[in-house]
């Protein structure tokens, strides 16, 4: 139950074993980084899983993921704007709830981040052979394009395990130079979002919303539990916290600007998309939104094009996404919570890059094997998880530091935290025993590793003896 003072946390800022990183983002690069990590796989690809669940009603299933995103993006905000450090929801709760918290936190952040790196590193395999078909009329084979047990034959997913390694070589260059790469492939995405719309309103049947939700609440709760997915990566900015330049004031602005951005596009597609396509033909479908277009223009030159600006942008959640991972690890390391040599920055670059290439070894490794599906709600379980826990730490540290500098505070006081807490609880509830299993056995494995690792190396713990 040990906590980490909150004044500590900030003194320690950019601090690492042989160097320091580098305060080098504003608030522009910062939004970025949230939209690059958020828009991505969870509209591309994940909307063509979530259809069939939901029917026409999909577009209620965002607007509730939202809505749980949003609350915890409230509390997100005051508290990367009270804690502007690396380490996000886990630094938050060792601020708060202590180390044994703490850990669970960053325990979630480890299958949040790196979970969903193998996700959309998967999803963005479907667009780059949607691409190929559509230009030099090839395609991988699913052998090499799919995860054992995908289907039939498969042996290796090869492109989600290259587009991570390209991430890597990315985010070994600096901070600076990978915010710039995310800015022009966030631009990328989002021209390529305006565009299907533009081409699937032509194609719009009022015909497909007449059977609005033919699965009940039933099935928009599970949808909107799948799709939370979708809302992964807003929380980016605040592991950029300590490479931030001014972060009190850009870190809660970046996340609220961001989130509201991504929802407005979210809600916008998936109406389109139900409104060109009848929603019982999402089934099964791969590349969906180039496939609407194909089918709405008759022609395959926008869905080649979309396919295009998908690969790119898909490029975008893994690149901010594992930057993400890479910085809560750095913040464990710190505490002694994980091994050393995630802590160790380089002098030349100012980058963890041992951490980097371990974490996008593994990430690679797990994009190549696993199907899409599963990695999916396992990272949507362990998202909700550490977001609830961010909810709680604004009402316990409004408590016992009521008198701390906040530049940012959540409105009506405990209200949104309750309620942002609530809708975690709620999603959390909606996924299956499946993943509840996976979940199970994750923590499971993460106390063991705590108990046998991490609480008698824990930087707190030394400094008691």
């Amino acid at each position: 139950m040990r906590r980490k003072p909150v004044e500590a946390l900030v003194a320690e800022g950019g601090q690492g074993e042989g160097g320091s990183l580098r305060r080098s983002l504003g608030m522009w690069q910062l939004t970025m980084i949230s939209i690059g990590a958020t828009l991505g796989t969870g509209i591309f690809v994940v909307l063509g899983e979530s259809v069939p669940k939901a029917g026409p009603a999909v577009t209620i299933s965002f607007v509730i993921a939202g809505l749980t995103a949003l609350f915890s993006a409230l509390s997100y905000a005051e508290l990367a704007g009270s804690i502007p450090v690396a380490g996000s929801s886990y630094s938050y709760a060792y601020a708060t709830m202590g180390e044994l918290i703490a850990w669970v936190c960053g325990w979630c952040l480890v299958l949040e981040y790196g979970v969903s790196v193998a996700a959309v590193a998967v999803g963005w395999g479907e667009y780059l052979n949607e691409l190929l078909d559509g230009t030099i009329g090839v395609t991988i084979p699913d052998a090499l394009s799919a995860a054992p047990g995908e289907v039939d034959g498969a042996i290796i997913n090869l492109p989600g395990l290259i587009v991570v390694l390209l991430a890597m070589v990315f985010l070994l260059g600096g901070a600076k130079e990978s915010a710039t790469a995310n800015t022009i492939m966030v631009i990328v995405k989002i021209a390529a979002l305006v565009l299907f719309c533009t081409i699937g309103f032509m194609g719009f049947k009022s015909g497909n919303y007449a059977d609005f939700m033919p699965l009940g609440t039933a099935g928009v709760s599970a949808a909107a539990a799948s799709l939370f997915f979708s809302y992964i990566g807003f929380d980016a900015a605040s592991t950029a916290g300590e490479e931030a330049k001014n972060p009190q004031r850009d870190l809660p602005r970046a996340i609220m600007l961001s989130l509201i951005i991504v929802t407005a596009l979210y809600v916008l597609v998936a109406a389109v998309a139900v409104g060109a396509w009848n929603w019982k033909d999402f089934e099964g479908s791969e590349a969906t939104l180039a496939a609407i277009m194909n089918d709405v223009s008759g022609q395959s030159f926008w869905g080649t094009l979309l396919a295009a600006g998908a690969v790119i942008s898909i490029a975008s959640v893994v690149l901010t996404v594992l930057y993400g991972q890479t910085r809560v690890l750095f913040a464990m390391s710190r505490d002694g919570l994980v091994p050393k040599v995630f802590g160790r920055v380089s002098k030349k670059t100012g980058t963890p890059r041992v951490n980097t290439v371990i974490v996008s070894l593994f990430c690679g490794a797990l994009a190549s094997v696993v199907p899409l599906g599963k990695l999916v709600d396992a990272t949507s379980i362990g998202t909700l998880f550490a977001f609830g826990l961010v909810n709680i730490a604004v009402i316990v540290l409004r408590r016992t530091r009521p008198d701390m500098p906040r530049t940012f505070r959540v409105p009506l006081g405990w209200l949104f935290p309750v309620l942002g807490f609530g809708f975690c609880a709620y999603n959390m509830f909606s996924l299956d025993s499946v993943t509840w299993t996976v979940f199970g056995v994750w923590m499971a494995v993460g106390l063991v590793f705590y108990f046998l690792y991490g609480v008698s190396r824990s930087r707190l713990a030394t400094a008691e003896k």
